[in-house]
């Protein structure tokens, strides 16, 4: 009981969260200048290794890496696990704070509701926007698997940028205009990296992989959620009144739309691609099959 009071507090109830204000003078990476120069800096850098690698080194040969990759992806399941617990936490204490706001925005009415839609008015403080703050920055993190990719395996996608680079933009957003629908899919994200990334972690000491692919079918999960809660956050808006950041909500709904298509078009040629490998080594004996395996494995640990 004394632990769950003490995780209560610090997750949600110490003053460096209660009293956090998003401001563009005084929060670090709170101003536009600083998000267009990290992405920029990003691409370029992870453009520039991997050009520098392909006239380095000879084809197909990696750098290794060691222990980095699975300490990196360990840090990254620990830390969504305290997002999601401190926005969990966090949302119940200002659900039960907020509640008399309700009723005179007449906005929403239930729980379920504010985590689609914020009352018009609504200011980026307190403790919900603290744990977004935290999962803005964690979205640096997550920007250091480019580059392990590029020096093991050699390989830079289109997508891969754009998506890495739109989601820390899109973190960015919620804070900025205090988006609604952001505490739900922090809540979803974070769920999503402590499963994927303790997965990775396990593959990367070299325990067993799973049957299927599934980093990949983990993602599928999260799109298919998000797009049914886009749904639910413009019928709120149309229904209720209103919902706050709506304009932010717009442009994030479309370049989700183009990291869905984006991710379909990829998951439909590698499954289709994986498919006709399986066709052409189906009479080949076990050799095959076993090539096949461990090309899996391999392309499973570059997503």
């Amino acid at each position: 009981m004394i632990i769950m009071q003490s995780v209560k507090y610090y997750l949600s109830e110490h003053p460096c969260i209660v009293n956090f204000r998003w401001s563009n003078t005084q929060t670090f990476g709170s101003t536009w200048s600083f998000l267009f120069s990290s992405i920029s800096i990003y691409v370029l850098a992870a453009t520039t290794l991997h050009s520098l690698l392909s006239h380095i080194l000879p084809k197909r040969r990696g750098v290794p890496l060691g222990p980095i990759p699975a300490i990196h992806s360990l840090c990254i399941s620990l830390i969504s696990a305290v997002i999601f617990t401190g926005i969990l936490l966090s949302s119940v204490a200002d659900i039960r704070d907020t509640r008399w706001f309700w009723r005179r925005t007449k906005t929403i009415t239930t729980p379920f509701q504010w985590f689609l839609c914020f009352p018009l008015g609504t200011r980026a403080s307190g403790r919900v926007f603290f744990w977004s703050y935290i999962f803005y920055l964690s979205r640096f993190l997550h920007l250091l698997r480019t580059f392990f990719i590029i020096l093991r395996s050699r390989k830079l996608t289109f997508f891969h940028l754009f998506n890495q680079s739109i989601l820390l933009f899109m973190s960015f957003l919620w804070l900025e205009f205090c988006q609604s629908f952001q505490v739900l899919a922090i809540l979803l994200s974070t769920l999503l990296y402590s499963v994927v990334y303790g997965y990775r972690f396990w593959t990367e000491i070299g325990l067993p992989t799973a049957c299927f692919s599934f980093v990949v079918n983990c993602q599928v999960v999260l799109l298919g959620c998000n797009l049914v809660c886009h749904f639910g956050v413009l019928f709120l808006h149309f229904v209720k009144g209103g919902c706050n950041g709506m304009g932010a909500w717009g442009f994030n709904s479309v370049l989700n739309a183009v990291i869905l298509c984006l991710f379909l078009d990829f998951y439909f040629k590698k499954h289709l691609k994986k498919g006709k490998v399986g066709n052409n080594s189906g009479h080949a004996g076990g050799s095959s099959s076993a090539r096949f395996r461990r090309r899996s494995v391999s392309e499973l640990k570059s997503e």
